[in-house]
């Protein structure tokens, strides 16, 4: 299949009006397409992972219906040298295993797809032709949770009144590098189905003939081809599907938000990579793997997993924070943006103000993770990270950087508006950490001194009327809006947030795609977006921010590129970087609820709610507990709540409150 269908389809993303959506809800979990719903061709790429394994289906249906997929494989343990950040084996397969299958000496033919599904894997249904009698064929593909492979499944059927004669060959397709530009090559890349010989069998009506098969990679010479058990792969699969799906179970009266928050948390907990160094979160994109960033794992995903209760994802954040504490130094040197190489290189040349991220990431995790032990463990980081930044302090009172997290991509300053805020944040964060373990005094007093200085700084530094609107500029002399004025919002800092939410939704920022980065550019970022929505609930502006919520969730789960939030365009064709998953589910627990954690078992809510609704609940929480808790919130009135906390099954307090008042639990 061409990757310029493909692209020309995401350029549709950018001008649909959403009229129609080409998707619909199929599930708690799941999305489908029904094949003629929207018209032909139509092609997708959607990305899935499992721990030795990764995969981006680029699938195509063509005018006539036919189906094709081309797997970008990827192999994080296996490297291409020179060994850098983007150095993992990442061949393609377009193998089409229903090649070579014949009914009574013809050839399957005229397949016509009728329906395809996400959920948590690619599922598709078409119908076909063989000799006269109509069969269906059902595929299903998804990454092995645990093995150096991806897997398939075929069922075909025969919907036909007569019995048939089916002919399927062994198939195996072997693909060997060489040694010289592979780290511990040669490679070999093995494509195979389940059979050792061609078979023949008569399928009659109603019958099926099912077969499974895989592409796995190992080291040729050094490792063995692997004997897998599809029984075994499908149903760990799902049982991580299942798992991380019924954690954090978010429901509200909006199905659209409710399913893609539900398939969020399966993107951005799938994307975990075994490495020497431990389990390690990444962002996936065919590019980063088996590395980490100061942004998407310690800021972005990292203070998510306490909340989902995940355990993998609770190891990988334990790989962040003791890889990173292993880079500080006595003399505060910047550390590096991201560990790279499954934890044996570094890369970052300059200061990106990965110290904020990292100080704001870690406090919140160790808060919500409710673990003395842990906290004591990562501790130490958190105390130099805020060191480096106060050292870093201009004569404005604000925090220098040579950048943000976008590298120079677009201006920041010498001083922008991220890196303050984020470690405003971490200051408070830290204070409440301080107390819990139990410091002096004089720790946390001292930290939250800083943190009021620090919020009189931002205001006076950054507060600026910007395109007419009372609110942030990003750096001095920013005279253009930025989609980053949000991030003071998601930091609890309100002092400007009328002007601020105003400028986030006018026409000069806003479009179907989220917020474009600097207003009349044509570039949009969609973790800007995510921190914006998060932010403008959390300033009690629930109903701008669930109306545009609502509009863009329908676009990313049900439009033309689905079933996830994505990484940015035009760069990366808008990948499903598994980080800005969890950032969307960020909105629901910290911006519609408010959750924040003051200590390892104690946390307060701010709970707002949309005039539109009168109830939406979390099951399963994990933060904060050393048991699962749900928490339900019922509109009374119309400036009137009710929140209740349950643990087990039994009721722990119930509180009367208004939208927007905090309440102390």
């Amino acid at each position: 299949m061409k990757r310029t269908f493909l692209l020309a389809a995401l350029l549709m993303v950018l001008t649909s009006t959403m009229a129609s959506p080409r998707w619909s809800i199929a599930g708690h979990h799941a999305v489908e397409w029904d094949g003629q719903q929207g018209g032909l061709p139509h092609g997708d790429h959607v990305e899935m992972s499992g721990r030795r394994a990764a995969v981006v289906y680029y699938w195509n249906v063509d005018k006539e219906g036919r189906f094709s997929v081309d797997r970008h494989l990827v192999f994080p343990l296996l490297r291409n040298l020179p060994d850098n950040t983007h150095a993992s084996w990442m061949p393609h397969s377009d193998i089409d295993f229903l090649d070579g299958i014949t009914v009574n000496g013809r050839s399957l033919d005229q397949e016509s797809v009728k329906r395809v599904r996400l959920d948590g894997q690619l599922t598709v249904l078409s119908t076909a032709n063989g000799d006269g009698c109509t069969f269906t064929i059902e595929r299903t593909l998804w990454p092995s949770t645990t093995q150096q492979a991806v897997c398939e499944r075929y069922v075909i059927k025969n919907t036909g009144d007569k019995e048939k004669q089916v002919r399927m060959p062994a198939v195996r397709y072997e693909r060997v590098t060489n040694s010289k530009n592979y780290l511990d090559g040669p490679y070999c890349l093995l494509a195979k189905n389940s059979l050792e010989e061609e078979i023949q069998t008569t399928l009659k009506p109603g019958e099926s003939l099912i077969f499974n098969a895989s592409i796995e990679a190992y080291k040729k010479g050094k490792e063995h081809e692997l004997t897998l058990d599809f029984a075994k792969e499908a149903a760990s699969r799902a049982q991580f599907v299942q798992t991380v799906t019924a954690n954090l179970d978010f429901h509200c009266p909006n199905d659209t938000l409710n399913t893609l928050f539900a398939m969020s948390k399966i993107r951005g907990a799938e994307s975990i990579t075994d490495t020497p160094v431990g389990p390690m979160q990444c962002p996936g994109g065919e590019s980063y793997y088996g590395a980490m960033w100061c942004n998407d794992q310690a800021e972005y995903i990292n203070p998510f997993f306490p909340f989902l209760g995940y355990d993998l994802g609770n190891e990988s954040a334990m790989t962040t924070w003791n890889c990173y504490k292993k880079l500080t130094n006595p003399e505060y040197k910047f550390m590096p943006w991201s560990i790279i190489c499954n934890g044996s290189d570094t890369f970052g040349p300059f200061d990106r103000g990965d110290q904020a991220m990292l100080a704001y990431g870690a406090s919140r995790y160790c808060l919500e993770r409710g673990d003395r032990q842990v906290a004591e463990q990562v501790w130490p980081l958190i105390e130099w990270c805020l060191e480096y930044c106060h050292r870093k302090l201009n004569q404005h009172g604000v925090v220098a950087s040579d950048a943000d997290e976008l590298e120079h991509r677009l201006p920041a300053g010498d001083a922008n508006l991220c890196t303050s805020s984020l470690y405003y944040d971490a200051l408070n964060s830290a204070a409440y950490l301080a107390q819990a373990l139990g410091k002096p005094a004089t720790v946390a007093s001292t930290y939250r001194k800083q943190a009021a200085e620090l919020r009189r700084n931002i205001d006076l530094f950054f507060h600026h009327e910007v395109e007419g609107y009372d609110t942030y500029r990003y750096y001095e002399g920013n005279d253009k809006l930025r989609s980053w004025i949000s991030i003071p919002l998601t930091m609890g800092i309100y002092d400007r947030a009328k002007g601020t939410v105003e400028a986030m939704f006018s026409p000069q920022l806003w479009t179907e795609n989220g917020m474009l980065s600097v207003s009349g550019d044509k570039i949009f970022w969609d973790r800007t977006t995510l921190y914006g929505l998060r932010g403008s609930m959390a300033a009690g502006y629930a109903d701008r921010g669930v109306e545009f919520l609502q509009k863009f969730s329908a676009i990313r789960l049900l439009g033309e590129h689905v079933p996830y939030v994505v990484e940015a365009w035009p760069e990366g064709g808008q990948r499903h970087l598994s980080t800005e998953s969890a950032l969307y589910c960020r909105i629901f627990t910290e911006g519609l609820l408010g959750f924040r954690a003051t200590g390892f078992q104690s946390f307060n809510l701010t709970p707002q709610m949309p005039t539109a609704w009168d109830h939406y609940t979390f099951r399963n929480i994990h933060a904060c507990s050393q048991q699962p808790m749900d928490i339900e919130v019922k509109r009374l009135s119309a400036n009137k709540l009710l929140v209740k906390v349950s643990r087990g099954g039994k009721l722990v307090r119930k509180v009367t409150t208004k939208p927007g008042q905090t309440v102390k639990f």
